[in-house]
Order: C-alpha cells, then structure tokens, then sequence
C-alpha cells in the first residue's frame, strides 16, 4: 500500500506498480520502486524496529510484497555486523568491521534479493522463474521457488563451482549448464523466455530484487546506532547490492532516520574481470564489456552490468573509487579472514582485504576511520578454489602449511 509506482533509473519514466515488468520500455534501464516516504514516516519509525524480526522482512513497510501471505521467507537478513579487531590490528584500522552475508539462507547476500523477488512473483501471479547465474544467485533462487512451489529455469557457465549447481539440482530448479560466461546465460534466457513463459529475474533486469538488497544499507545503518561508516569496501559484478544500499541511504535520509553524510563507496572487482573499475579510470559513466573474462570469484565474473551507470554514480557521488584486485590477492585475503577471524569467506569477500590494503597505502582510507568490508558469500561453496591454490604450492610449501603457518603483520 505504500508503493507509489516504478521509476526508470535512467531516464526517469514512470510505471504504473502492481503490473508485471522487466525493464523500462522506453530505454531498456532498471526499474526501481519509489515509495510514499512521507506516508511511512507516520507509522514507521526507527524505535518500532526494535521488537520486530530479526530478518529483512522488518523493514515490511520499505518492502513492495502487499499480502503477508505471499511472503517466501527462509529466514534471510539481519546478518552479524562483525568488529574484526585482529584484522584490524594487522591493517592499522581499528574500526574496522565485516558484514558477514555468509550466515543467510543459501549462504550468501542473493538470498536477500530472492526473498524479495519470488514474493513478488507470487504475489503477481508469475508462473515460472529464470535466470542466469554465476552460482549464488541461482542457488538461492532454486531454493526460495522451491518453498513458493514455483518452478525455477536456471543457465549457469559450466566451471561454475560444483557447489552450487547441486545445490540448485536438489532443491528442484531445471537446471542448464552453458559453454561460456554468464552474459551468455542471460542471453540464452532471453532467446527462449517468450516461448518457454518464462519471467525473467535476471540482476536488475526486474524490479525487485535490488529491494532485497537495499536491506543491506539498513541493516547496516541500524546495527550501527544510525552513524554509517566512513567507508564500504564492496566486491562488484553485478552491483545490486551497492545499488540497493545507496537507495536505501537516500529512503532513510528521506525518513529522518539519517542525515546527509554518506559512506564512501569502493568498488572491488578481480583482475581479469573489471570493467566497473575501467570505466571509473576513464571517467566514464557507463562500463564496456569485458572479453575474455576471467576469475575464480565466479560471482566477480560479470562482463556487463546493466546497472553499470548506478554503480558509478553511487561511487562518483559518495567520493569514492573502483580498485582491481588479483585471484591470487583475493584467495589470500580469503585465508587471512579466516585466519584471523574465523570467517571463511567466498573469493569474493576476500578480495576486500588486499582492496583495504591497497586504499590504506594509497592514502584513501585512513587509520581512524570506520571501515566496512562485505563478505558476500561462504567459502564452503568454492572448495575447488581454495585446493586449487593449495595444490599450486611447493612440496615444502606444503608441509609448512600442514604445521600451521605464523601469520604475518
């Protein structure tokens, strides 16, 4: 009841809510859905949180599912927001914290943007779900139709790690493997999605998952004392949730939940895959595809965003920057989370420490500030990634690892 309408990010058209919609019909840009703030703050304030949920669904009233009844829930958000002391010592941060999207249903953030999706879907009357996937997206899909009783179309890359695609073969989802990356998922996806009656729920490319995200931002701002850090180091493929985390920002400036300052905004994506990071060098404001892309972070493997613009609008306006990072960083930094904080984080979550690192040598984030890194998913579903690195090690190497290596400052 509190949903206004949708709005095209880009171009600003306006959609009439409660109709079924992919993108903007005018530009083909992602539709976001707008609130009636002003309505909300009469009946939802920052003290009514305290007694509710401790999921996304207690921002009920911020979210677009109507019905109590349509809600697919597994019990997602409200994740620990984690003072690292031991990693921040090593750093030289002393205020330095991990959002651990780790412990959500399915093990990772896409959880989040699931939830939200599929309840729309089922609120709306949608039939059938699709959607390509690097890995998380799709487990998380499988399992939130699963608990709808929706049917799930899935087209992942076939390195896509083995976790992942029997985790979506269990909980039911029509699975498809593809020789290629992710954008040739989507494109499959789109070929047949007319035929087949098939909605699309691909990153950005429909209204509501980015709503799921945005949770992300208040979540953070709540179990922060309504103070947000100074800065957030986020690892970037399709970027929905720093997208949904600067919406969320504007909505509870708009609320009077916050003022006016803003985190600065990092953008952390792999080596081999960083056309986000390309376009910030070159000032731009949308991002070329990459060729060739490549990286054992799978859910870093994004050639094309479609939400490219927002991402690097959030950054430009928060003054913050895009960095590259190498898998053999990004694994590294992985060990030494886990190493130091007992979080064993996806590739993806540990491309935050070297990224921390490089910003600190730099001079783009300094010791006294509060510094907020994402873990976006778990370890345990890229096995293969971290044996890899193991078998890539000397005999010697080895051995020192089995007798458990000193770690370093």
């Amino acid at each position: 009841m509190h949903v206004k309408n949708l709005e095209c990010a880009f171009c600003h058209r306006e959609y009439e809510a409660r109709r079924v919609y992919n993108v903007c019909a005018e530009c083909g840009k992602p539709l976001l859905v707008r609130y009636d703030l002003k309505r909300i703050s009469k009946i939802l304030s920052r003290q009514t949180l305290y007694a509710r949920r401790a999921d996304l669904w207690r921002y009920r009233e911020l979210l677009p599912v109507r019905r109590e009844e349509n809600i697919v829930s597994l019990g997602e958000g409200w994740t620990p927001l984690q003072h690292v002391k031991n990693l921040g010592a090593a750093v030289g941060v002393a205020e330095l914290y991990v959002k651990d999207e780790s412990l959500n249903p399915t093990q990772s953030f896409k959880a989040r943007g699931m939830s939200v999706a599929v309840s729309m879907a089922k609120e709306l009357g949608i039939q059938k779900l699709a959607a390509p996937s690097a890995g998380n997206a799709a487990g998380a899909l499988a399992a939130y139709c699963a608990r709808a009783g929706i049917p799930a179309y899935l087209f992942m890359p076939r390195d896509t790690p083995r976790a992942n695609i029997i985790e979506c073969e269990v909980t039911g989802a029509h699975v498809t493997l593809v020789d290629g990356l992710i954008t040739d998922c989507g494109a499959e996806v789109a070929r047949r999605k007319e035929d087949e009656g098939w909605f699309d729920v691909s990153t950005l490319k429909e209204p509501y998952r980015v709503e799921g995200k945005k949770t992300l931002g208040y979540e953070l701002a709540e179990q922060s004392g309504w103070v947000l850090p100074d800065v957030i180091i986020y690892p970037t493929g399709g970027g929905t949730g720093l997208v949904g985390m600067w919406k969320a920002f504007d909505e509870m400036q708009e609320l009077g939940w916050i003022g006016e300052k803003r985190p600065r905004m990092v953008s952390v994506q792999a080596a081999g895959c960083a056309p986000i990071v390309r376009a910030y060098d070159k000032g731009e404001r949308f991002a070329e595809e990459v060729t060739n892309a490549t990286t054992v972070a799978s859910g870093l493997r994004v050639p094309k965003a479609i939400g490219d613009f927002l991402i690097l609008d959030a950054i430009k306006e928060s003054d913050g920057t895009a960095i590259t990072v190498t898998d053999e960083e990004l694994i590294a930094g992985a060990r030494e989370l886990a190493r130091r904080e007992g979080i064993f984080a996806a590739p993806e979550g540990g491309a935050c420490v070297p990224a921390l690192r490089k910003l600190i040598e730099r001079g783009k984030v300094k010791p006294d500030e509060r510094v907020v890194l994402f873990n976006t998913g778990s370890g345990i579903k890229y096995l293969d990634a971290f044996d890899d690195e193991v078998k890539a090690r000397t005999p010697r190497q080895q051995k020192k690892s089995a007798l458990g290596p000193a770690l370093r400052p």
